[in-house]
């Protein structure tokens, strides 16, 4: 390329040799879609290729007409139970996550995470992991951006269309799995409790019983305490002063520890108080 006959005249040599680089890997990408093409140590240390606080990339290429970006995790090995630093290796392995796209492409984030043995012995956990919360969650798929993004779709256009809007923009995602994170999303915001269904259940039938709590707004089972006692039931609800409505069965036990322990919620005695 003529570039590359100026650079020595110009004095932009290194610069323009990494320019060559990528374009000629840009190139030989687009004539074979079925190989890797390694890019330019440069792309690697640019600040805005870092995924994330506590994420080094090592290493970039495109394979597939797709963008891999290989990281590791540099987030200090704290135990989260404990609070307790360890230096003790248990083992590694590589979280695979869908990241923004770059003009179009699609980017795959492999993250390499360790795995560490906690030295406290009197911790309940015996190994933790990295943890780059700001970037992506335990267990995801996706850093939290994308998350962030496919929700805000899904939300408004609905499983089928956000999952043709997101292929569009290089996120290829189902509308399954795009409704199911939404779902996942919105029961675990953080919600006072104001309605609740409260019943007796058994632990052994005709010995030992206890009561299930039920927030009837989200229809979800809120706590499964171990008795059904009105002193028991009396302090669950003296610890959740939000409760406002209060539906139970016609057991006096019930009607007793509400008076007591929320004296201010409604009391609503039916046939369905779980439902």
């Amino acid at each position: 390329m003529r570039i590359c006959r100026w650079k020595c005249e110009l004095g932009w040599g290194p610069a323009v040799n990494g320019v060559c680089r990528d374009l000629r890997a840009s190139r030989l990408a687009g004539l074979f879609p079925g190989i890797c093409v390694p890019t330019s140590a440069r792309m690697e240390i640019k600040p805005q290729w870092e995924p994330g606080p506590g994420i080094r990339v090592v290493d970039t290429k495109l394979c597939q007409n797709r963008w891999i970006v290989k990281a590791n995790a540099s987030v200090e090995a704290r135990c989260p139970g404990c609070g307790t630093s360890s230096q003790r290796r248990h083992s590694a392995y590589v979280r695979r996550l869908q990241d923004l796209p770059v003009q179009g492409t699609s980017v795959e984030l492999q993250v390499s995470v360790t795995q560490w043995r906690c030295g406290n012995r009197s911790c309940q956990r015996n190994t933790f992991v990295d943890l780059a919360d700001q970037v992506f969650m335990p267990r995801a798929r996706e850093t939290r951006r994308v998350a962030e993004l496919a929700r805000s779709i899904g939300y408004v256009a609905g499983g089928r269309p956000a999952e043709r809007l997101m292929r569009l923009l290089g996120l290829p995602q189902g509308d399954d799995r795009i409704l199911r994170n939404l779902k996942r999303h919105a029961s675990s915001s953080e919600r006072p409790l104001r309605v609740v269904g409260i019943d007796d259940w058994s632990w052994l039938k005709g010995s030992r019983y206890g009561t299930i709590v039920v927030d009837l707004e989200r229809h979800e089972v809120v706590d499964v305490i171990h008795d059904r006692s009105v002193k028991t039931m009396t302090a669950w609800l003296e610890n959740n002063p939000t409760i406002e409505i209060i539906s139970r069965d016609r057991c006096g036990l019930y009607a007793q520890a509400a008076r007591q322990g929320a004296s201010s919620a409604r009391q609503v005695a039916d046939r369905f108080h779980l439902v």
